[in-house]
């Protein structure tokens, strides 16, 4: 099993920055969604990662295995 890591970045400007790793597909997001809520909800960019896209392309895979 992936370490998975949520990191936690704030600049002197007090903007925030939450960075997931070890996460496959988009449940980061589920992982992310109360922290987000607690520090405002406003997200102003979100860019994600190519592990973003690892999990969904696998799942397709599989499902036309079987």
């Amino acid at each position: 099993m992936e370490l998975q890591e949520i990191e936690v970045l704030i600049d002197k400007n007090g903007q925030v920055r939450v960075e997931v790793r070890g996460v496959k597909g988009t449940s980061c997001l589920d992982l992310t969604k109360d922290l987000d809520a607690a520090l405002g909800g406003q997200v102003v960019d979100r860019q994600m990662t190519p592990e973003a896209f690892e999990t969904e392309q696998a799942t397709v895979r599989q499902q036309h295995r079987q």
